[in-house]
């Protein structure tokens, strides 16, 4: 379905090719010369024109970080890839080529215009990344499935759409259809949409169209849902206490317990079980709740410290700039004067003065740089001592709730045990009035078996306590020393950067000095 003649040769999108585009579509004037000559970055090039090349795939490309608008139209591309780091591109044209289904665009979210012209086709999908999409083309493809509208809905900026050549543009009712389901569009197949016809078209369709609303409102409410439960995770795992508001923890403990459950048949366990539950359960919301707190109060302290620093910045780049400012303004008189000083010596005399601001200005802006930096290494190491207590207090009063959780576990295990011991007593004497499965009636074989069943499952249950206090006294911890060290890092790099700034400024300066040439002012 291309322009293309069969018989050329499929060609590679290589760095040759590449260059030679963007050198022949870049300016032609003495700034394209040079940039001919310098050579040009391909992450600076923001439109790309590469059609009739007889290109047989997308490749190469991942250097055009700022592309915006790139032209693949007319070759024998199969496949939509390699397109992953063209997040800023705004316009793709992909018409004319053997494309069988619409994919790979998942990294586009700035993408507004899109045509998919002339290609093999049958399904509109995997667009749902194009949030911002305005112009869809997709005239003369093979889609033939009107339901194929339905999912242009959720694209409330889509104002123009091409879908003539298709199987479905046939079908008697095409436009009223796409008129009635698709309100918001302006265009479609290049011609605009009367008002009064798309008026008639959704009384036409006011039946199918208030279903489809009710169904998409359900799903819409289900899916807001969902992402509030998704919210609500994160914010527990952020606390460390995901799990622990119900009784998520009590029942892994018995996914795995085979012999727990087993013991669960018999007489007055259940009634121990249920009243465990309800006690762990209850220390689990304990948990749960300190922790959501103890988070809280790790985030006021977060909060706070930020504001701190970026006060302390914000004050010492302001008291620079004020600095600045006062130089610049005797900068300027200073360089008058030496370019009108007729006398040599005078004029050596102003220079060494005005080198001495330069020293004075560089000497000022590094010692307020360096007042800053204890400055914040004080507030730094105040946040690093009082993060590491919120954390140590944190996780001391977890473990005492944990321990309340053995505690319980042990208790109940006793009481298991002697429930055991006792009817396994009774079943040997005959006196077991119970009808138990064959499988809990195996435990019974002798004492030790018994005994080991009734240890395996308490093993089983502690084990899990524990590995959930280690997951989130580990995960604490290494939260707390990451942040700390980000946060040293980030000083670090805060300050390197404001010295090169520093030091370029002041080269800046003296440089304009060093370029005056005093015999050249005198003549």
């Amino acid at each position: 379905m291309n322009r293309l003649c069969n018989s050329l040769e499929p060609r590679v999108m290589d760095d040759n090719m590449l260059k030679l585009a963007v050198g022949e579509q870049g300016p032609q004037e003495e700034a394209g010369q040079l940039a001919k000559q310098e050579g040009v970055l391909f992450k600076d090039v923001l439109s790309l024109q590469l059609d009739f090349q007889n290109i047989l795939r997308i490749d190469n490309l991942w250097q055009f970080e700022s592309l915006r608008k790139l032209q693949l139209d007319n070759n024998i591309i199969e496949r939509i890839e390699g397109l992953e780091n063209l997040t800023h591109l705004v316009w793709l044209d992909l018409s004319f080529n053997n494309i069988e289904a619409i994919e790979g665009l998942d990294s586009l979210v700035n993408l507004e215009d899109l045509s998919l012209f002339n290609n093999r086709i049958s399904k509109i999908d995997s667009l749902d990344a194009l949030v911002k999409l305005q112009v869809l083309s997709l005239g003369n493809n093979l889609i033939g499935n009107m339901m194929n509208i339905i999912y242009l809905r959720r694209f409330k900026d889509l104002r123009a759409l091409s879908l003539s050549g298709n199987p479905i543009a046939e079908a008697e009712d095409y436009k009223m259809f796409i008129w009635a389901y698709l309100p918001d569009l302006v265009y479609l197949d290049s011609r605009r949409i009367d008002d009064h016809m798309k008026a008639l078209a959704a009384m036409k369709h006011q039946y199918g169209i208030d279903e489809l609303k009710h169904r998409e409102a359900l799903m819409q409410a289900q899916l807001e849902e969902e992402q509030a439960l998704r919210q609500q995770l994160q914010e527990h795992k952020a606390a460390f206490v995901e799990g622990l508001d119900g009784s998520f923890l009590f029942d892994s403990m018995y996914a795995e317990d085979v012999e727990g459950n087993k013991l669960a048949f018999l007489h007055g366990v259940g009634e121990l079980l249920e009243a465990y539950k309800n006690k762990f359960v209850v220390i689990c919301l304990n948990i749960f709740e300190y922790g959501l707190k103890q988070q809280e109060k790790r985030k006021v302290e977060l909060d706070t410290f930020n504001e701190c620093v970026q006060e302390a910045i914000q004050e010492s780049q302001q008291q620079g700039k004020d600095w600045i400012a006062k130089f610049e303004e005797k900068h300027l008189m200073s360089l008058t004067a030496i370019r009108d000083e007729s006398d040599l010596a005078s004029m050596e005399l102003r220079i060494t003065e005005y080198n001495k601001d330069i020293t004075e200005l560089f000497d000022l802006l590094m010692t307020l740089e360096m007042q800053l930096i204890e400055q914040l290494e004080e507030t730094i190491n105040m946040f690093e001592r009082n993060i590491v207590d919120l954390v140590g207090t944190f996780i001391e009063n977890v473990q005492s709730l944990v321990a309340q959780c053995r505690d319980l576990e042990n208790h109940h295990h006793e009481k298991v045990l002697e429930i055991a011991i006792n009817t396994l007593e009774k079943m040997a004497k005959g006196e077991l009035d119970e009808d138990l499965p064959d499988g809990v009636r195996a435990l019974f074989v002798d004492k030790d078996t018994l005994v080991n069943a009734v240890g395996a499952s308490h093993d089983i249950h502690l084990l899990k306590i524990d590995n959930r206090e280690d997951e989130l006294v580990t995960r604490v911890n290494s939260w707390c020393t990451r942040l700390v060290d980000q946060i040293h890092k980030d000083e670090v790099m805060r300050n390197r950067k404001r010295v090169k700034e520093i030091n370029q400024y002041v080269e800046h300066m003296q440089s304009e000095l060093d370029n005056l040439d005093c015999g050249d002012i005198l003549d």
